[in-house]
């Protein structure tokens, strides 16, 4: 008897784009444009790290390439998952930027500077695990994020990352001579151009790629200016393995260790927003379970990151903007894109082959992405009830709380470092201001009626699985 094609596609499940395998090269090119997007930005704290220690230019490689290598693994924890632990999303996970002024800091009292790495690494591993336990704690608080919280923190998102972006665009070294000059500029300029033109006038495969298209060209246009430098190629190791405990057995210091659990709690905070983001933008919303997944995913990849000489992870929002601009939603993508990163942690000079891009290049390209989060979190917007008076002075409020570390970067300068490790974090305040006012505004001291999506107030979300 033959089944006819109506009654196959009935007992066929649909998958999820989430959970969809997309074709091998469509795969590697996909997750490729991941690991671009987000390189400078995990390399970025074991440099700064680094040079504060003292570190040779070989120790300085060595470090860089264990922070890739534990992203790598992070990311396989967030996007494959076992057991209860990774969202299932398509999340990269890497080295957090909130821990590099309290690193530095750690590294500035310490005496003795070959002491200094192995006190941050005990401080980590005591923060990740702290934040492993209390992580299904935390992601009770999903049930504060209506559209109205989870719109203001992904434009929030958006807004703070797009600076970086700019910076980028300005050069390598603020330093030097010709920051922000002409060339530089120029490059940012072109290569912003290419993508756009690439996402207009192509179509299908070319279309989702167009980053790691423009990244390439772009690479291309600024050797003529001097602004590609191939010497990372040509200085790697093909081979290095980042050997456990490397710079020393991990020391356990109470202060330091209060210090990382702070920068903790900022993590957690901004990968709960991060998830939430990410779940709108893939139509599978981030319910308590996914979160408290999620956020386990983050403090064991913490946890065990120090164990390879890496620091702690937390979840890159700019990868979200790529997700967003390609609408490409496979977590598969990013698992490849976090091979990619274990590749490049055992293979120096693969990895060396990323940093070539010139930063100015990665700014162009950086200001589709991230502005592409904020434009996520407009139309998150749209349907949280803006029509309410309550809810537009949330947001307005938020926004402005959220956006004071961008445009007034000295406004906490007179609190203690400790407390400026939340404040200076315009993604953690602007989500605590937003929780406070839907609370204040939309649930304390009298009920409403509620309509899913279109009130300020607390939604239940639904249930989804992950596993």
């Amino acid at each position: 008897m033959t089944t006819r094609p109506e009654a196959r596609a009935v007992a066929e499940p649909v998958v999820h784009p989430v959970d969809e395998k997309l074709p091998a090269l469509k795969m590697a090119t996909t997750g490729l444009q991941h690991v671009a997007a987000m390189y400078a930005g995990v390399v970025a704290p074991p440099l700064i790290v680094g040079a504060a220690v003292g570190l040779s230019g070989t120790e300085l490689t060595f470090l860089t390439g264990a922070c890739l290598f534990t992203a790598g693994l992070a990311t396989f924890l967030q996007t494959l998952g076992i057991w209860k632990i990774g969202a299932r999303l398509p999340f990269v996970n890497g080295v957090t930027f909130a821990g590099v002024a309290p690193m530095t800091a750690i590294v500035a009292s310490t005496k003795d500077k070959s002491d200094a790495l192995p006190i941050i690494f005990g401080a980590v591993i005591v923060a990740g695990l702290l934040g492993f336990l209390a992580a299904p704690f935390f992601s009770k608080a999903v049930r504060f994020f209506p559209p109205v919280v989870t719109g203001t923190v992904i434009t929030l998102i958006g807004v703070s990352l797009l600076p970086v972006a700019f910076g980028w665009a300005q050069g390598p070294d603020p330093s030097a001579h010709d920051y922000g000059s002409r060339t530089y500029l120029g490059l940012a300029a072109a290569t912003l151009v290419i993508v756009l033109v690439l996402r207009r006038f192509t179509r299908g495969f070319v279309k989702q790629v167009a980053v790691l298209l423009g990244l390439l060209i772009g690479t291309l246009l600024a050797i003529p200016f001097g602004a590609t430098d191939f010497s990372p190629v040509a200085d790697a190791d093909v081979i290095g393995f980042p050997s456990p405990f490397h710079f020393g057995a991990p020391q356990f210091q109470v202060a330091a260790i209060i210090s990382m659990c702070v920068v903790m709690v900022v993590s957690m905070t901004e990968s709960t927003a991060d998830m939430l983001a990410l779940g709108e933008i893939v139509e599978r919303p981030a319910d308590e379970r996914t979160i408290a997944a999620g956020l386990r995913a983050d403090t064991l990849g913490s946890a065990l990151s120090p164990l390879f000489n890496g620091f702690m992870c937390s979840a890159f929002a700019q990868n979200i903007g790529l997700v967003a601009m390609t609408r490409i939603r496979s977590r598969y993508v990013v698992a490849t894109g976090g091979g990619f990163l274990v590749l490049m942690g055992l293979c120096p000079m693969a990895a060396s082959l990323i940093a070539v891009v010139p930063r100015p290049v990665l700014g162009g390209a950086g200001v589709v992405l991230f502005g592409s989060v904020a434009a996520s979190g407009i139309q998150t917007l749209v349907k949280a009830g803006l029509e309410r008076d309550e809810n537009i002075l949330i947001v307005a409020v938020s926004l402005a709380v959220g956006i004071i570390p961008i445009t007034a970067p000295d406004f906490y300068h007179a609190f203690p470092q400790t407390v400026r490790i939340v404040l200076d974090s315009g993604i953690s305040t602007g989500c605590v201001a937003a929780v406070a006012l839907n609370l204040v505004f939309n649930h304390l001291g009298h009920a409403r009626a509620q309509v899913g999506g279109t009130t300020g107030a607390a939604v239940p979300l639904a249930r989804q699985p992950i596993s």
